[in-house]
């Protein structure tokens, strides 16, 4: 919420009477808020306490900060090792055991095959029944049938993981940092810092209240980029643009002006009537005037009363 404004304005067009207004110094205010749900731990800074930045305004906690961190972090370790285990392939226990269940294949699918032959010869005269012939045909298609199996896994042994199972681990991996990266950077998010240096306006939350994502908790003034918003009548803004200097004097402090610098003037006027406008009611028309002070003196605080004279410009 912008401070109030106390303002007046005394100017002439013509004349070498100096063009001054009065308003009250003016802050950049910065809110300072959570990005995620929290409830308050500490406040440990009072309105009208002087800040810098990087120092610790509030502390906030979150009610599953630490387990979503927990999990992301087992998750991490679980990933990285299936990669770890596809990026080094089969151990050579492995092969070697694969080596003897392919061996034990062969000897048992040539067994089967002789007795395919031996029972083929002797069906024809009689002496093996078509039956038994065709159960060791089935034995030993069977048979065949296991040791290309046992062969075709000890080749997958040999070769190691696929690239395209390797590439979609290291992706796994990378999507179960990132998230406990985000666990983490929500937990660096619930201690607020000052992000400028200044003085805390308002203090608008105490402990045990619960945060709204981007709800104020602290309301910090810059005052290191103070100013003055005055208001001017029509007839003296022709003596007045964007980048006049200016000076203004604090009351009470007379004998210590302060530079400063238009910065901006409003496009539209404050008051309009709603009827025609006569010559008398457009001087009554005010326009807003921003003007940037240069505090060396340390005497600016947000709320005092200024009064600013403009240096006039030179007509052509």
């Amino acid at each position: 919420m912008m401070l109030a404004l106390v303002l007046g304005a005394a100017c002439r067009r013509d004349g070498d009477d100096p063009l001054r207004a009065t308003g009250t110094v003016e802050v950049r205010e910065v809110d300072v808020s959570p990005l995620v749900p929290a409830r308050v731990v500490r406040v440990l800074v009072d309105e009208g306490q002087t800040v810098h930045p990087g120092d610790t305004l509030v502390a906030l906690t979150g009610s599953t900060t630490q387990a979503d961190i927990a999990a992301g972090e087992a998750r991490l370790r679980g990933a990285e090792a299936a990669l770890r285990e596809a990026e080094a392939g089969a151990r050579r226990r492995e092969i070697q055991h694969a080596e003897a269940q392919l061996r034990a294949a062969e000897a048992e699918a040539a067994r089967a095959e002789r007795d395919r032959q031996r029972m083929q010869a002797l069906v024809g005269d009689g002496t093996v029944s078509r039956q038994a012939f065709d159960a060791a045909k089935a034995e030993a298609v069977a048979t065949g049938g296991r040791r290309d199996a046992a062969r075709d896994q000890l080749q997958l042994l040999r070769e190691g993981t696929r690239p395209e199972r390797i590439q979609a681990l290291r992706a796994e991996v990378a999507s179960a940092r990132a998230a406990l990266d985000a666990a983490r950077s929500v937990a660096h998010d619930l201690v607020l810092t000052a992000p400028v240096a200044g003085i805390v306006l308002s203090r608008n939350a105490e402990p045990g209240e619960r945060l709204a994502s981007g709800q104020s908790a602290l309301t910090v003034g810059e005052v290191g980029a103070p100013y003055v918003r005055v208001y001017l009548p029509t007839r003296a803004l022709p003596d007045v643009r964007e980048g006049s200097g200016a000076v203004a004097r604090l009351d009470g402090y007379p004998e210590h002006p302060i530079p400063g610098r238009v910065v901006a003037i409003s496009p539209r006027a404050e008051f309009t009537p709603r009827i025609a406008l006569t010559e008398e009611e457009r001087a009554d028309l005010l326009f807003g005037v921003k003007v940037a002070l240069d505090d060396t003196t340390g005497l600016l605080r947000p709320g005092l009363p200024a009064t600013v004279e403009f240096a006039r410009e030179v007509r052509r």
